[in-house]
């Protein structure tokens, strides 16, 4: 007999509209009621799915359409589902919002998963003429199930009754409602927060919880939302002759990384973690990967670290393979100056600087064109780069959109470094990308 599990979605109609809010509370709820739930973020988002960790003990996993294919998706859904209580999916932006028009978007992995979509509406500001907005949603892409809705930001019931009356004219259940609740915010992923910030956000998310219990219908959001559960789709394995020793930099600095993308190391091989913050110097490995993270944070720890500065320098002069994404990029710079214009020495193995002053914010999705293969991610950074000498980039990297951009990818020896945070979590984009870096 095929296992029935609540699986869905939540969605909204905009961002801000409170999708991590109520994501983190249903989360936290459930755990409170003993339910072991998977959560997973649609889009490319390393942030949210830190803070699902947070409210479920869960690592949440990216579910991203642009970076990778309807076979990947379907197979990691299936594979870290399995033997759940209940599966979440935090949709991105608002439900039909893609790279373009509504491609990649939330309503896309949702009718690829054939799963149900709990809207999130802001009413704050809006009582009966939410009726419309609703009936626009329910049919305006009949192979979506929009199974109910939870309004967020109201404090009366005399609004809720609005929307209630809303809700049975246009044919949605009403799940419930979320009121205004001070000092529950959880602050956009754009303020960089440190992972003990996140931690201190328990609370909050506990108490975001405990109203949900009160105002919510979670028994029936989780009735409406059964499903078979997803047989597991094979993830082909790296098959290698001989395991090769992998280091991994993770600490409060460095710590953006797809969990696909180190799962699919582990195939590779033998994965240590490591800190650039706080060990003298490198494991005896065979290849670096430095993940983004916030380096700007703890740039006097970073730069006082001579030993492990040293280590890394030695490692790439001497051929040693590293992948570095955004973060670690800066790392591997010559220096990285904060927002006051201070300047703090790093591994010097690209004579580059990174600057947070005059903070400016790049973002989008990215094509990058190898000579001979392709790779997809993400690129989010305030940084900017401080060229000491001219580097011409190894790579063509385009937009969502086709049109190229001036991101550079840099390479020095076998190792490679660019502001993009790449998708490596399938056996071809590993190998592909370990073949360049062989002299």
């Amino acid at each position: 007999m095929v296992k029935q599990i609540p699986q869905f979605i939540i969605a909204a109609p905009t961002s801000n509209s409170g999708k991590t809010t109520i994501t983190l509370g249903l989360l936290r709820a459930l755990e409170n009621r003993g339910i072991s739930t998977q959560s997973f973020k649609v889009g490319p988002d390393y942030i949210d799915p830190k803070f699902h960790k947070v409210a479920c003990g869960k690592n949440g996993l990216n579910l991203d359409l642009y970076m990778t294919d309807t076979e990947d998706i379907l197979a990691t859904y299936a594979k870290y589902a399995k033997n759940k209580g209940a599966v979440c999916v935090e949709g991105v932006m608002g439900l039909f919002d893609g790279a373009r028009r509504s491609k990649g978007s939330t309503a896309e992995v949702a009718k690829i998963l054939d799963l149900p979509i709990i809207l999130v509406v802001d009413a704050k500001s809006v009582a009966y003429s939410v009726a419309p907005l609703l009936y626009g949603f329910k049919n305006f892409d009949k192979a979506l199930n929009i199974a109910g809705v939870i309004f967020n930001r109201v404090n009366t019931k005399s609004h809720y009754q609005f929307l209630l009356e809303a809700c049975e004219d246009v044919g949605i259940p009403a799940l419930g409602h979320v009121p205004f609740l001070p000092d529950c915010e959880i602050p956009s992923r754009h303020l960089g927060l440190s992972i003990q910030e996140m931690q201190g956000y328990d609370s909050v998310i506990e108490k975001v919880a405990n109203a949900m219990e009160e105002t919510v219908d979670i028994d029936s959001l989780l009735d409406c939302c059964l499903l078979d559960e997803k047989s597991t789709k094979e993830i082909p394995i790296i098959s290698t002759s001989e395991k090769i020793n992998i280091a991994v930099a993770e600490d409060e600095g460095f710590n953006f990384s797809y969990v696909q993308n180190i799962e699919c190391l582990k195939e590779l091989g033998n994965v240590v973690f490591f800190s650039p913050l706080k060990d003298e110097k490198l494991p005896n490995v065979d290849l670096v990967y430095l993940p983004g993270g916030y380096p700007e944070f703890y740039t006097k720890q970073l730069s006082d670290n001579k030993s492990m500065l040293q280590s890394i320098k030695n490692f790439a002069d001497a051929g040693g393979k590293i992948i570095a994404e955004c973060g670690g990029m800066m790392y591997l710079g010559k220096s990285i100056i904060d927002k006051e214009g201070n300047e703090f020495e790093m591994a010097n193995v690209f004579d580059l600087s990174t600057s947070m002053q005059a903070m400016k914010l790049n973002l989008g999705y990215r094509t990058i064109q190898f000579d001979d293969f392709q790779l997809k991610g993400h690129e989010f950074h305030y940084s900017t780069i401080i060229q000491h000498k001219k580097f011409k980039s190894i790579a063509t990297v385009f937009n969502a959109r086709e049109s190229e951009v001036d991101t550079v990818v840099f390479q020095y020896k076998n190792v490679l470094a660019s502001y993009i945070h790449y998708y490596l979590g399938q056996e071809k984009l590993l190998k592909n990308l370990l073949k360049l870096l062989t002299n």
